[in-house]
């Protein structure tokens, strides 16, 4: 029987025929198109098959009809012969040799050609044994940098988590933004958009004096080693193995250097094309005039740009917000005027998911509302889990209407300040039921519905039990939905248009947890949400104070899920939410 392969599984087969085809020397242009197409199919939230039964594959941003074809032969046949055919003409141990700092796809291809290295383990024992520096272009120093690269990629595995590197890049941006002569400091990149992995950080400086902001750079107490140090870029490996390169930027161009090392590479192609229509070329510094054949005019004068709001200006669009320059329709949409309205985190007045002492939060009742209340924080719910998380010490109904009696009080003497509901996050058990019955849940303010076991079952399975739970009038959110855990565990393999189907037919809310480990749901099936209709809540999952802190890291996935404050329920006010879930049957 063949096994279908998954979004991911084709995702994977399209970026490795895009450094394939770059291996080969291959038009940019070509490979590119592959490198789009992988990495948008990676977040693409409906099954491809589904796509393909309703002939909508080439609605996909990235995917045109060569594209599709093979997209549809993946599905049909568990693989692309066109894959099969460069798996022979290129061994594919080559492309993780392209992931080493230094190395590119003519170095790769060299190493193969002289020496048949076509594996990381071979490149190391060449290098090792002295055998890299004698080719063409190498060098003692160049050999010693692969072995550097072949170090860091063993520390570091790969991208790592945004809550990883989001507080990396704040520290590094306080320490840098203390020093005289810095005017302005950003860290930039897939950070600054919000991806949910980062492979280096970008940082960028506005100042007239670099020098002194160089040397303090590349002397941070946790640079191990400094891959490059000039007058205006520097490059360094953290002890984590994390490669942070910073530059600095007069202010004058300040704008388009930010614009260009924050735009996803499909994003500045596209800002490219717009600035060729207006017969300019553009890079990280500057628009450069540009004559008919493309070629830069060099003794015209540049156009330079002080802001974002500038460069934007100039290609005739509204400034687009960070989180969306992935060109995923954004230049569309701002060409239109329809750019939605993002929202922030001082949009938000209510978390509605956290946990206390009376299960395996660290805070009682009382402490988790006063540090809500310190947060700005209107009202809170307190979710504790339910009985089917032992582990977690989960509530029976017994002790949760005892709790109840905790929260009213507690609700009582914070009257004015804010206000305590009191609810339950209740497992869906692995067998389809739900942990609580309809009686209890009906005595509760708020209750939250997640999946916390079973989430490698068969599709049907899991995604019948999330059915069940979505149907329950008494169940007003389902918490992390597809029970991903960011590195470690994938989603659970959810029907997520049935998912979708059902909560818009239930009118129930979706989660997204803010925790940078779940940052569940992803920011694709969140737009999917919002296009269907569908409530979406941002909350913390809380267990201690300083988890209300993440609540960042749910804004940003929420503005890359183009989310509006109209779309989330946790902006609004105390009477407005409680007349919903009144509603709902409460």
């Amino acid at each position: 029987m063949l096994m279908a392969l998954t979004n991911r599984q084709i995702a994977q087969i399209f970026l490795n025929i895009a450094d394939i085809l770059e291996l080969q020397g291959e038009s940019k242009f070509r490979f590119l198109s592959y490198r789009r197409a992988g990495e948008v199919l990676q977040e693409y939230p409906r099954p491809l098959a589904d796509a393909a039964a309703d002939n909508t594959l080439e609605d996909i941003p990235g995917v045109g009809e060569a594209i599709a074809a093979k997209i549809r032969q993946a599905l049909e046949t568990g693989e692309i012969p066109f894959y099969e055919k460069l798996k022979t003409q290129v061994p594919l141990g080559l492309v993780d040799i392209m992931n080493i700092n230094g190395v590119g796809p003519k170095k790769a291809k060299l190493f193969w050609d002289q020496l048949g290295i076509i594996t990381l383990p071979d490149l190391q024992k060449a290098a090792e044994a002295s055998k890299l520096r004698d080719l063409a272009g190498m060098g003692v120093k160049s050999e010693q940098k692969i072995l550097d690269g072949l170090a860091t990629l063993a520390r570091q595995g790969g991208r790592i988590p945004i809550g990883t590197a989001r507080p990396i890049a704040d520290a590094i941006v306080r320490r840098l933004q203390a020093l005289e002569g810095v005017e302005d400091i950003v860290a930039a990149g897939s950070l600054r958009r919000g991806r949910n992995t980062i492979g280096d950080l970008d940082i960028l400086v506005a100042s007239e004096s670099p020098l002194p902001i160089m040397d303090a750079f590349v002397k941070m107490p946790e640079v191990v080693r400094i891959l490059g140090q000039g007058d205006t870029k520097s490059s360094v490996e953290l002890d984590i193995g994390l490669q942070v390169d910073l530059r600095v930027i007069p202010h004058a161009r300040w704008g388009a250097a930010l614009q260009y090392f924050t735009g996803s590479k499909d994003h500045n192609i596209k800002m490219r094309e717009l600035a060729l229509k207006k017969g300019y070329t553009l890079n990280e510094y500057a628009f450069s005039p540009v004559d008919q054949a493309g070629n830069i005019i060099e003794d015209a004068p540049k156009v330079t740009f002080a802001s974002e709001e500038e460069i934007y200006q100039f290609v005739g669009l509204p400034c687009i917000p960070p989180e969306l320059r992935e060109n995923d329709g954004e230049f569309e949409a701002a060409r239109a005027h329809r750019l939605p309205t993002l929202i922030t985190i001082d949009d938000i007045k209510a978390d509605l998911h956290m946990h206390t002492t009376w299960s395996d939060g660290s805070l009682s009742v009382r402490q988790m509302a006063e540090a809500a209340l310190q947060r700005g924080r209107k009202f809170i719910v307190i979710t504790d889990h339910s009985q089917a998380s032992v582990i977690a010490n989960g509530l029976t109904p017994e002790r949760l209407l005892e709790q109840q009696k905790e929260v009213r009080r507690v609700n009582d003497e914070m009257s004015g300040k804010i206000y305590v509901l009191h609810g339950v996050e209740m497992d869906i058990k692995a067998d389809g039921d739900l942990d609580l019955p309809d009686e209890i849940l009906a005595q509760l303010d708020f209750v939250i519905a997640s999946l916390h076991f079973g989430l490698t079952q068969p599709r049907e399975q899991v995604t019948q039990r999330l059915l069940t739970a979505i149907q329950n009038p008494h169940v007003d959110l389902i918490g992390h939905p597809t029970g991903r855990l960011i590195p470690d565990r994938d989603p659970a393999d959810l029907d997520i248009e049935r998912v979708f189907a059902a909560a818009k037919a239930s009118g129930i809310a979706l989660e997204i947890n803010a925790n940078p480990r779940r940052l569940d749901l992803d920011a694709p099936y969140v737009r999917r949400a919002i296009e269907l209709g569908i409530p979406i809540s941002i909350n913390t999952d809380s267990h201690a104070a300083d988890n209300m802190d993440l609540l960042s890291y749910g804004i940003t996935q929420a503005r890359r899920g183009w989310a509006e404050a109209k779309n989330v329920i946790n902006t609004w006010d105390y009477q407005t939410f409680m007349a919903w879930v009144q509603k709902r049957g409460k």
